[in-house]
């Protein structure tokens, strides 16, 4: 569980660097359209460290310490955390193509943070491996995704759907094995 716990320290550490103003800001560190500019080229890297407040990042560590353990057992250290970092990175970059589309067509300027869409790419990865939880897999991360909207929450909903679908077809058509 060594690439959960580091992942999961790297988070907080993050989290509370910017929190103290040591390091950036979510601005200069989350995904937005200041990368299009080329002037925040590590964006979709960061954004994943990043989180908008202190229950978000608790939620987001204990649903990575729940599954990113289970998946860590079965790929080891080193492969689970390459499938998490790849992972999310594409997840933001394929995220950032809605971000691009709200900004062109209406204005909305989002500011993509969090580990979720890394986290719901691992979901994905789980719901292939494991028939059995897969319903299961599948009605949580659309509750997940759709229910705070509902609520009137801002979620990264395309982020969570995105990093699904990434998880289960990349296990599906073997770029994940």
């Amino acid at each position: 569980m060594k690439a959960t716990i580091s992942l999961i320290a790297l988070n907080c550490l993050v989290y509370f660097a910017v929190y103290c103003g040591i390091c950036g800001s979510n601005a200069t560190l989350g995904l937005n359209m200041f990368f299009i500019d080329g002037l925040f080229v590590w964006q979709p890297v960061t954004s994943m460290f990043m989180h908008a407040n202190l229950a978000h990042l608790l939620m987001n560590m204990a649903v990575l310490y729940q599954f990113g353990s289970l998946l860590e057992r079965y790929y080891g250290s080193e492969k689970f955390a390459v499938i998490y970092c790849v992972g999310g990175v594409l997840t933001s970059l394929l995220s950032f193509v809605y971000i691009y589309i709200m900004f062109k067509t209406n204005g909305t300027f989002i500011n993509l943070v969090g580990a979720s869409g890394a986290i719901s790419l691992l979901l994905g990865v789980l719901s292939f491996l494991d028939a059995s939880s897969r319903k299961g897999l599948i009605i949580a991360i659309l509750l997940m995704s759709f229910a705070p909207v509902a609520m009137g929450v801002n979620v990264a909903w395309y982020a969570h759907i995105i990093g699904f679908a990434l998880g289960y077809f990349g296990v599906k058509f073997k770029v994940i094995k």
